[in-house]
């Protein structure tokens, strides 16, 4: 793999955390405060540059759009990351209940003699 390729597969993942705080926030319309608090709250975790700076990745983002969504709604804070985490929750039951579903409507292959 080349130094380009790397470069292009971190553009590409969104859990590269690529975004500074500031970004992080301006991208967001909203504050560093709100970013700190949503990382309080356990909503997300940002990882840390080497200066010890946060930093944040697109997955990380869209959670906290949708926490600000919440609450510019006047969900307090608190509320709104529990939201989203029982959110993410049912999500992947959904998920593993479709896997599930799929998997009893195959039919079972007979053993091979």
């Amino acid at each position: 793999m080349t130094a380009h390729n790397s470069f292009d597969d971190r553009l590409d993942d969104d859990d590269y955390p690529a975004y500074t705080m500031g970004r992080a926030a301006a991208i967001l319309g909203t504050t560093q405060g709100f970013l700190r608090a949503i990382g309080e709250a356990r909503l997300i975790t940002p990882l840390r540059s080497e200066g010890g700076h946060r930093r944040y990745s697109r997955y990380q983002l869209r959670i906290a759009a949708r926490a600000r969504e919440l609450v510019d709604q006047g969900t307090p804070i608190e509320a709104a990351c529990r939201i989203i985490i029982l959110e993410d929750q049912l999500e992947e039951a959904q998920r593993i209940n479709a896997e599930y579903r799929r998997a009893a409507e195959t039919p079972a292959q007979p053993p091979a003699d």
